[in-house]
This record gives C-alpha cells, structure tokens and sequence, in this order.
C-alpha cells in the first residue's frame, strides 16, 4: 500500500498494492498497520456507501468540530472526480482545492482529514462510493460551502447547469461567508 502526499498537510492518496491474476484480483483497500506505520493513526468507526447516477454532484460537505471527520474515499463502480477543499485557517493551503479523479478501475483511494470541505462529481452513467469516518454523523455539526463558489474556481470538468444537486447543496454559502471551526 502506497501512500502518496498531495502538496496538502496530512491529505494522502492511498494506492493499494493489487493483485491480478485470470481469476480477477485481489487487494487489501485498507490496513490500519500498515498505514500507521506510514505515520498515519486514524481509526475509522462508520462506513457510508452511495450510488448516484451521471452528473450528481455531492458537496461539498463537512462536520464541524468537536465532530470534525476524516474520510478515506474510494470508488466502487464507475469514477468521479473527487473534490477536497482546505478549511484550516492555520495552513498555507487554506481555501485551495485538491482534485482527483478515482474510479474502480484505477483502484486510488483519498484520505481527507478534518478541516476539509469534501465533494464529488459523477463521471460515469453510475458510480457507487464508499467511504470510512473516524466519526460518526451529528447533523448539528455538518456545513457545506456552495460548490459553484467563483473564488474557488472549481473546475469540475462541466458546466454546473448540468449538474444535479440537492436542495440543501444549492442552499450552502460561499467560503467567505460560511462558518467552521477548524
């Protein structure tokens, strides 16, 4: 398992090691060892799996302190474009986005760590998402920020009149006016 660093404090790709063979494949998506001994201690408490048809956008979503989350993504079925935005104030990467697209042929992963705003586009006819939290849901907590924010200048590889997104996603602020505490 290979963890690759982003240019993002404590943000990793994940690689996992896979092994192919004419039976199909095997790879371990996940060892808490191993990615510990890589100098990462994260103890994951809930699984959450979505499946959202072409052009759903999701985000982008967080959990504010003391119920701050962090999320190892990976894509099951089709890909998406993986969105993660820097909310920690303390940081050089504050307000800049990390983007990746992870699908269930190249097998990524993402590791987003509390103090990010995280999303994701649909690529593919279908995509089904799974992802760890170290954290369980406290609605009392969550956040988002608008995903079409023209200070972020998200490219999300579309035109966001085509995207498909919740009530409650169009209904979040803009970084400079939402509120976190990270």
């Amino acid at each position: 398992m290979r963890l690759i660093e982003t240019g993002f404090d404590d943000l990793f790709i994940i690689e996992p090691k896979v092994i192919e063979d004419d039976r199909g494949y095997f790879m371990e998506s996940y060892n808490y060892d191993a990615i510990k001994a890589k100098g990462v201690d994260i103890r994951f408490i809930q699984d959450n799996q979505s499946r959202s048809r072409k052009g759903v956008l999701r985000g982008l979503h967080f959990q504010n302190a003391p119920y701050a989350q962090t999320k190892l993504i990976r894509t099951l079925s089709g890909n998406i474009l993986d969105v993660a935005l820097d909310l920690r104030k303390e940081k050089s990467t504050f307000g800049k986005v990390f983007t990746l697209e992870l699908s269930a042929q190249n097998k990524k992963q993402v590791l987003v760590p509390k103090g990010f705003a995280h999303g994701f586009l649909v690529l593919s006819d279908e995509a089904e998402i799974l992802y760890k939290c170290d954290e369980t849901y406290h609605p009392e907590a969550e956040g988002g920020i608008i995903c079409s924010d023209p200070e972020l200048n998200i490219d999300w590889g579309i035109s966001l009149d085509q995207v498909i997104l919740s009530k409650r996603d169009q209904q979040h602020p803009t970084l400079a006016n939402a509120k976190f505490n990270f």
